[in-house]
């Protein structure tokens, strides 16, 4: 097994001259649209990664190729780590093709990449499944990138609005249906809500976001949410819309709409978002630093070395978001490719690092808390 150079770096013109060869290069060996890698942000070019600084203490591997598909949660962050992990490795050729938790994991369970990205852990059977990929192992579950899923809405004449598991419950499966509810007046009593019918809006096709939204309602309010946590929507009756994009075009065009997606589609589309009461004194708002807090506040539930996070959705815990999810990258933990092994694990070992997880909250992602990315920076070491 070949083993990573510490403290390799490249000048940024050579890391630009490679870009322009990778592109052409990943272009052929991965397709479909959103492609993950250097250059599809506009031009290939290395020059525009953060500095030296940003890439100081990345270990390359001496060469290697790493494909992974999936989530489409963590596209741009997989975009920003792409980027400026070829910058100071410019030998090595990383993709990433967003097709989504299901299609991601069903590609790797076949082999047919290096990693894939889940916003859910694997179940009991694709464990099992695993093991005629991983040879001598099984497939694991890593804990890579977080993030609130916010809830957004459109009440004219409301800025600040207060909801907690229970209304939000009754809201999405139709039993509150208007904006000036008693049980939405309690927890805003200083806001004019208006006699509106409340217009919930939920993903129409199957996905991770949804799935990490019900196991908030489920766990938060089981006597009121009592429908299975899956990745297709259970409530009774709203709108739908397909994608998070499509979630957040029906808030914003239809008066009293409420939606779930992730915070980045509200911060784009200017969308007011709801403060969650946890029980803690105050209300919490969906940030990525609120999201970190809410991340910090799961155990691990995976056996051996998969990491599968269980999370305290009726926990008080100031300042913590409870509707998080998180992206797994999943990998073996043992029969892994020796051809991809050192490029995979060099290129984990950054993702997980202080310096991968740093900046991402500039891209409304929530970094992990330190103590479990320096876990999954433990398990990395141990990939074989």
């Amino acid at each position: 097994m070949q083993h990573p150079r510490p403290g390799r770096t490249h000048h940024q013109g050579q890391g630009a001259r490679a870009a322009v060869s990778l592109t052409a290069l990943l272009s052929l060996s991965l397709t479909g649209c959103g492609v993950a890698g250097l250059g599809d942000d506009g031009g290939g070019d290395a020059r525009s990664a953060v500095g030296a600084a940003s890439v100081a203490g990345i270990d390359c591997a001496d060469t290697g190729k790493v494909q992974g598909t999936g989530s489409s949660a963590q596209q741009n962050a997989m975009k920003y780590w792409i980027k400026h992990y070829q910058s100071a490795c410019p030998g090595m050729r990383i993709a990433y093709n967003p097709i989504g938790s299901g299609a991601g994991g069903a590609q790797f369970l076949r082999g047919a990449t290096t990693f894939g990205g889940s916003d859910s852990a694997l179940k009991p059977d694709e464990v099992e499944r695993s093991k005629d990929v991983c040879r001598g192992g099984r497939a694991i579950d890593l804990p890579m990138v977080g993030g609130p899923i916010a809830i957004g809405y459109d009440v004219p004449g409301v800025e600040d609005l207060t909801l907690d598991a229970a209304t939000l419950a009754k809201i999405f499966d139709r039993e509150i249906t208007m904006w000036d509810d008693p049980e939405i007046r309690l927890l805003n009593p200083g806001a004019d809500l208006p006699s509106m019918p409340v217009r919930p809006v939920h993903r129409s096709d199957d996905s991770g976001t949804t799935q990490n939204f019900q196991a908030y309602l489920a766990g938060a309010a089981p006597e009121v949410w009592t429908h299975p946590v899956a990745k297709a929507w259970q409530g009774t009756g709203g709108a739908s819309a397909s994608g998070s994009s499509g979630v957040a075009s029906e808030v914003t065009t239809g008066v009293g709409a409420i939606g779930y997606f992730e915070l980045s589609f509200a911060r784009a589309r200017q969308i007011k978002t709801v403060s969650v009461d946890t029980g803690a004194p105050a209300a919490v708002a969906p940030t990525p630093a609120t999201a970190s807090a809410g991340i910090a506040a799961a155990r691990v539930a995976g056996k051996g070395r998969d990491m599968k996070l269980k999370f305290r959705y009726d926990a008080s815990t100031p300042g913590a978001y409870p509707i998080v999810q998180v992206t797994y990258e999943i990998v073996c933990d043992k029969g892994n490719q020796q051809a991809t092994l050192p490029a995979l694990k060099s290129f984990l070992t950054y993702t997980a690092s202080k310096v991968g997880q740093k900046d991402l909250s500039k891209l409304n992602y929530a970094p992990l808390p330190e103590t479990v990315a320096g876990q999954v920076r433990d398990v990395v070491a141990t990939l074989s």
